[in-house]
C-alpha cells in the first residue's frame, strides 16, 4: 500500500530524515519507534503532506504522492491523527466528529461513521454536546482518533496516541487501535511506548537520528536484547 524510498526531509539546514525506507502492506499495523528527535513525527508529516520531502519518494498504491498538498493526500484515503490531539476546544464533541467527515456528502455514510466512532468510544456519545476543551486528556485522544475515523481512512496515521495518558486509558486506546485494524483499516503508528506498540504491531521500524537502524516483526523486536535495552527500558 505505502512505501517510502530513501526519504529525506530538511528543516532549513537541519537534515531531519536521511534516506528513510519503509513499507506498509494493506491490513497491517506498522509501528515506528525511536527516541525524541529521531524523526518519527517528521516521517508522518511528510507522508500526510504537511512537510515537503527534500529527497526520495513516497508511493501510495504505486503512485508517487510526495510533495502533494495535504488535502490531496487526504482525498487518497490517508488521514493523520496528530500528536497532542489538537481538538477544537470551543466546539462540541459531536461538532468535532462531524468536521472529520467534511468530505463525505452521503448522510447515511456520515451516520454510519459516527456510529462506528461511538461504538469504539462510547464516552463520545455520552459527551456529544460537551465542549471538547472540557474533556480529560484521555477523552480528547479518543475524540481525536474518532474524528480521524470520520474521514473514512484507508491508511490511518497515528502520532503518539498514548502520549501523556494514564495506564488504564492507554489500554483502552491500544485496544481501540487493534479493533480499528481488525475492521480493515491499515495503520502506521508512531509511538514512544515501544512495548505496547510492539505488542499489537505486525511489523516495526526503529529510527535513530533520522535513519532506520532496525526493523522486524513486533515479536522479533521485543525479543531483541539491544532493542530492549535501548528502547524498552530493560
Amino acid at each position: 500500500m505505502l512505501e517510502l524510498q530513501d526519504l529525506g526531509v530538511h528543516y532549513g539546514r537541519i537534515h531531519a530524515l536521511r534516506a528513510v525506507s519503509l513499507r506498509v502492506q494493506t491490513g497491517e499495523i506498522v509501528a515506528v519507534l525511536g527516541s525524541n528527535g529521531a524523526g518519527k513525527s517528521t516521517t508522518l508529516r511528510a507522508i500526510s503532506g504537511l512537510l515537503r520531502p527534500s529527497g526520495g519518494q513516497i508511493v501510495l498504491d504505486g503512485q508517487p504522492i510526495g510533495g502533494l498538498a495535504a488535502h490531496r493526500v487526504v482525498a487518497r484515503g490517508v488521514i493523520q491523527c496528530p500528536e497532542g490531539r489538537q481538538v477544537f476546544p470551543r466546539m462540541s464533541v459531536r461538532e468535532n466528529l462531524l468536521l472529520g467527515a467534511h468530505r463525505c456528502r452521503e448522510r447515511a455514510e456520515v451516520a454510519a461513521r459516527l456510529e462506528r466512532a461511538h461504538g469504539l468510544f462510547p464516552i463520545l456519545r455520552e459527551r456529544a454536546a460537551q465542549l471538547a476543551g472540557t474533556l480529560s486528556g484521555g477523552e480528547q485522544q479518543m475524540l481525536a482518533i474518532g474524528r480521524a475515523l470520520m474521514g473514512g481512512p484507508r491508511l490511518l496515521l497515528l502520532d503518539e496516541p498514548s502520549l501523556g495518558l494514564a495506564p488504564r486509558i492507554i489500554e483502552t486506546i491500544f485496544a481501540a487501535v487493534a479493533a480499528i485494524n481488525a475492521a480493515g483499516t491499515t495503520i502506521l503508528m508512531v509511538e514512544q511506548n515501544a512495548t505496547k506498540a510492539l505488542s499489537i504491531a505486525h511489523r516495526a521500524y526503529v529510527l535513530q537520528v533520522g535513519r532506520v537502524v532496525a526493523e522486524g516483526t513486533g515479536r522479533e523486536l521485543l525479543a531483541d536484547g539491544q532493542i530492549r535495552r535501548a528502547y524498552l527500558g530493560h
